[in-house]
Parts: structure tokens; sequence; C-alpha cells
């Protein structure tokens, strides 16, 4: 499904490329909230980025987008001097994107099972279930990833009909459950302290929160595609969270 706020987001993604100040036009400057730690305020400081950025001669390869009430959702891989995977998140306010987070990650894989960390399905479906898939995602997210309740991980996952793309992780619930399970004990453990956002478009649903990984603070972004009520595919992108004294703006990661 297309429409204008999507369009708007995948040409300001593609400025990149170019360099071209154009591109930002898009953004309020006046209301621009920027929550990339690493940005500058503002829609100058976006401009001065993607002129620095595209010496490099990068591509950007929009995967998937997704529109939920005011916010746009992009799932994107960068190839600057080394290939990164991203969640772009915009929110719009009169027809203008006023604020921006995202997550970016060196691309690693393919997976044990051979998938990628961007391939698969990209077209959201089932539109009219977006509240339900919305729900289902949360629940995972508080119950399973937060609370670690792993008993709980059937009551979402079927096992025969899991696809992963965390390059670190094979498909399939037993596979799933092993990771989990060693989060408690292993020393590069993932730890999820808390849920600030969860987006949807039909079966698309994309959680944000943030935790700690091997002690470090760092973003989760964690995209799923849900079917028949159940979760059947995931993409995944997770972020260190740089000192408060590295920032270039006052706004925080979330």
């Amino acid at each position: 499904m297309t429409s204008l706020r999507k369009d708007q987001i995948c040409n300001l993604l593609k400025g990149i490329e170019t360099g071209d100040v154009k591109s930002v036009t898009v953004v309020n400057e006046d209301k621009y909230i920027q929550h990339n730690p690493q940005t500058h305020e503002g829609s100058e400081g976006l401009a001065a980025l993607f002129k620095r950025l595209s010496i490099t001669n990068p591509s950007v390869n929009i995967v998937r987008v997704f529109e939920d009430g005011d916010y746009v959702f992009a799932h994107t891989e960068y190839n600057f001097s080394n290939s990164n995977i991203g969640f772009e998140i915009f929110r719009f306010e009169d027809g203008l994107a006023v604020e921006h987070w995202d997550n970016i990650q060196p691309r690693l894989g393919p997976n044990p099972s051979g998938h990628t960390m961007v391939d698969g399905p990209n077209e959201a479906t089932d539109i009219e279930r977006t509240e339900d898939n919305r729900g289902i995602v949360k629940s995972f997210v508080d119950n399973v990833l937060i609370d670690r309740q792993f008993e709980k991980l059937g009551n979402y996952i079927c096992d025969e009909n899991y696809t992963q793309h965390d390059p670190q992780i094979a498909d399939g619930l037993p596979a799933l459950r092993l990771s989990l399970e060693s989060m408690n004990d292993n020393i590069s453990s993932l730890e999820y302290s808390k849920n600030h956002r969860v987006l949807a478009e039909g079966c698309f649903v994309l959680s944000v929160s943030e935790g700690f990984r091997i002690g470090v603070h760092s973003a989760f972004y964690d995209l799923f595609r849900v079917s028949k009520s159940r979760l059947v595919e995931h993409w995944n992108t997770i972020e260190a969270i740089p000192p408060r004294n590295e920032w270039k703006n006052d706004n925080g990661k979330f």
C-alpha cells in the first residue's frame, strides 16, 4: 500500500545517496525533534549529514515501509564503506515530519537458516487486524522479552512456522527458546527492560525497546510479521546508545 507520506519518507532517505538538500523539505525545521544521538537538531542538521554521507557514494535500499497514524516506519539497508541495516521512524504533524528515531547496526549473516537481515515479505496484509496484531506483539514483548516468561513462548509462536532473520539465530521455536533461555547465563546476553513504542500496519508490527547487551545500554528494534494471531517472522537491529556526553542533541534515543 502506497501513500503520500510513505513516498515522502522514501524520497527523504534516498536523498542520502545524492546529498540533495531538497530531500529534507518534508521536514519542519521549526518543530523537528531528532532522536539520533549522533545527529544535530533540525533539518539543517539533516542536510549537512546528507551532504557528508553522499561523499562516500552510498546506496540506500528501502526494503519495506509502513504507516501507522501519524507515523511512517521503514526497514532500510545502507551501503557506505560497509553495509548497515536500519529502522527509521518519522512522526508527521500538519503534513510534515516533525520527529525522527532510528536504530542501525552492521549487516551480519546470513543466519544458520540462510536468511539475511532484510529478505522476506514486504507488503502489509490483513489491515483490518492491525490493532489485534499490535496487541499480540506488545504482549509478547512484555511477557516474554521483558518479564522472561519463556514458558509462554508457545502461546505466541508455532514451532513449524517461524522464520528468523536475526543473524545469530536459526528458524523455529526451539532455536528461539534456546537463545532466550541462554540470556540468563550468557555473558553476551540481551536484557530487555522497557518497551517504548509499538507501531503496526496490518501484519507487520515494529517494537521499540531498550535494555542492555553485554552490559551496554542498547536499543532493540524488533519487526514481526503476524499471521492468524501468531508470530511467524522476525527481523531486528540492536544498537548501543552512546554516553550522554557524546550526544549532539538533548532529546534522548527514545
